[in-house]
C-alpha cells in the first residue's frame, strides 16, 4: 500500500467537503460507538477483564522470545512450517516462494492487514497469480482499487448506492440496493473462487505458544473456507500477536469483539493447529505461518512499547473525533486513526508521517476505550517530542514556540504582550464581537466564529474582581 500520511492535511480537507463520505462515517455512532457501550455494560467485571488482558500482552511482550520459540517449536511438531521475515520484502518472497513450489495460480484471501502493510496482493499479481479478496468488505474494494479506510469494516467509507452501483459495473448484473441481495450476489461471484483456488491466505488475530496453533476472528464464512478449501493455508501476522496460552486468548475474546464490532463474540473463531491429518475430513494439505517483524522489534523496550498490546479491534478510531470526520484514507496508510498516527511514524518512519501525531485534539477517547489500555495521547505526544527534537516541524512552528516559550519565562514582558493581544483581539471582533478571520490562525476561522474577549486579560479582570469585592 502506497505511503501518503505527508498529505494528510490535503486529503483531510477534500474527505471533510465529501458529503458521500460524511454520510457514511455516520454508521460509527450507531453501528459501534453505541454498540461498543452497550456491550461492556453487560459486564459486571469489564475493568478487571481489562486488566487482565493488559497484563497478559504485557507479559507477552517481556517474554517475546521465548513464547515465540515455543510457538515455532509446538507448531513445528504439528507439522506447520514457520517462517521469520523481517521485512515485508521477504514476506512477499516466501509468499511467491511457496506460491511457486505448489504450482499456484490463484489465491483466496481472508482480511489481513499485515498482507496490506506488505502490498501483497501486489507482488503476488506481478508473478502472474490471480488474487481474490473473500471479505465482503474487502472484496468491494478489490473492486474499486481502493484500500481499506478501516481496519475492521474496511469499506465503511462507502453508501450502499456506491457498492449498488459498483456491483452493477463490475458484475453486469440488474442494479440492486437491498443489502441481503447485494451480499448474496457477492457469495455467488465468490464461491467458484473458494473452490478453485490453490492457495488460502489469512492473517491471524492471535497465535498461541503453548499449542502452536494459529486464531481468527471473523463474521463471514469466508475465514473458514479460505483456511479448509485450497491445498495450501498461508498465515501472515506479526511477531507480537503471540499470547501464551488458550486460556489467555479466551480472556482478549472476551473484549475484543465487544470493541470491535459491538458484539459479544465473533460468528466464527477459527483456531488452526497444522496441516490436515490422515483421518480429517478437510483442511490444507501444507500450513505456513509467516511471522513478520517489520519494525515492530524496535519497539520493544521503548518509550512505544505499550502501541504493541494493540490488539486491532478499532475502538480507537471509532471513537476519535478526527477519524469520526475524515475517515480512514486520509491518515495514508494500512493503519487509521489514533493506532495508526503511532503506528505509521514508528513502522515507516517518523519523517514519512509529519502530521499524525497531530492528528489527534488528545481529548483521551481513544485511550479510555483501548481495551488493553495503551496510553495513545502519551505516545502520540511522545512522538511530537520527537519530531521537534528532530527539527522534523516547519521553521515557522519552531520558531514560534520558542519565541513564546522565552517569552513565558520573563513575566514582565508576557503581561505586557497577553494586554496587548487581548486588546488586539477585541478589536478584530468588531462591533458583534465575532472573530471571523483569525490572521496567523485561520485553521480556527475556517468552520467557526471565536468570541472575542473584552479587550482585558484574565488577571487584569482577576484584579479588578477583587478590588470590587473589597469596596463592598
Amino acid at each position: 500500500m502506497q505511503l501518503t500520511s505527508n498529505r494528510f492535511k490535503q486529503t483531510a480537507r477534500a474527505k471533510l467537503a465529501d458529503t458521500d463520505l460524511q454520510a457514511a462515517l455516520n454508521k460509527l455512532q450507531t453501528n459501534f460507538v453505541k454498540g461498543r457501550a452497550d456491550r461492556v455494560a453487560e459486564l459486571d467485571n469489564f475493568e478487571a477483564i481489562r486488566d487482565a488482558a493488559t497484563a497478559i500482552r504485557d507479559r507477552a511482550l517481556a517474554h517475546l522470545d521465548v513464547y515465540l520459540a515455543e510457538f515455532e517449536r509446538n507448531a513445528t511438531a504439528q507439522g506447520t512450517v514457520v517462517h521469520w521475515a523481517e521485512t515485508t520484502v521477504d514476506v512477499n518472497r516466501i509468499v511467491c516462494e511457496l506460491a511457486a513450489r505448489y504450482g499456484v495460480r490463484k489465491a483466496v484471501k481472508s482480511k489481513s492487514m499485515v498482507s496490506e502493510e506488505c502490498a501483497l496482493n501486489d507482488a503476488l499479481e506481478a508473478a502472474g497469480i490471480e488474487v481474490v479478496e473473500t471479505d465482503l468488505g474487502e472484496y468491494i474494494l478489490q473492486l474499486a482499487k481502493e484500500p481499506p479506510s478501516h481496519i475492521v469494516a474496511p469499506v465503511v467509507h462507502k453508501t450502499r448506492e456506491q457498492v449498488s452501483d459498483l456491483f452493477e459495473a463490475r458484475h453486469h448484473r440488474p442494479r440492486t440496493t437491498v443489502i441481503a441481495d447485494l451480499t448474496r450476489e457477492a457469495r455467488e461471484v465468490l464461491r467458484p473462487h473458494f473452490l478453485s483456488a490453490q492457495m488460502g491466505i489469512t492473517g491471524a488475530n492471535f497465535v498461541v505458544a503453548e499449542t502452536g496453533s494459529t486464531l481468527i476472528v471473523t463474521n463471514e464464512g469466508n475465514g473458514r473456507m479460505v483456511t479448509s478449501l485450497p491445498r495450501v493455508h498461508v498465515a501472515i501476522t506479526g511477531i507480537e500477536k503471540v499470547v501464551p496460552t488458550l486460556e489467555d486468548v479466551t480472556t482478549l475474546l472476551r473484549l475484543l469483539p465487544r470493541h470491535g464490532t459491538a458484539q459479544t463474540t465473533t460468528n466464527y473463531v477459527s483456531v488452526t493447529t497444522g496441516p490436515r491429518r490422515a483421518d480429517d475430513s478437510e483442511g490444507p494439505e501444507h500450513f505456513h505461518v509467516i511471522l513478520v517483524d517489520a519494525g515492530r522489534s524496535r519497539l520493544l523496550g521503548g518509550d512505544m512499547e505499550a502501541m504493541l498490546r494493540c490488539i486491532r479491534c478499532g475502538a480507537c478510531m471509532n471513537h476519535c473525533p478526527v477519524y469520526q470526520s475524515i475517515g480512514g484514507h486520509a491518515y495514508g496508510w494500512v493503519y487509521p486513526g489514533p493506532m495508526g498516527s503511532v503506528l505509521t511514524p514508528t513502522y515507516a518512519g517518523l519523517e514519512n508521517a509529519l502530521d499524525l501525531p497531530h492528528a489527534s485534539t488528545l481529548c483521551n477517547q481513544c485511550g479510555v476505550v483501548c481495551p488493553v489500555k495503551i496510553p495513545l495521547p502519551d505516545l502520540l505526544r511522545k512522538l511530537r517530542e520527537k519530531q521537534f527534537a528532530r527539527g522534523l516541524r516547519p521553521w515557522s512552528e519552531r520558531a514560534g514556540l520558542a519565541i513564546w516559550g522565552w517569552t513565558a519565562r520573563h513575566p514582565r514582558v508576557y503581561a505586557l504582550l497577553s494586554a496587548v493581544g487581548a486588546r488586539l483581539l477585541n478589536w478584530l471582533g468588531g462591533t458583534d464581537k465575532r472573530i471571523r478571520d483569525l490572521p496567523g490562525g485561520k485553521g480556527w476561522t475556517v468552520g467557526r466564529d471565536i468570541p472575542a474577549p473584552e479587550g482585558k486579560t484574565f488577571r487584569a479582570l482577576y484584579a479588578a474582581r477583587r478590588a470590587e469585592n473589597v469596596r463592598k
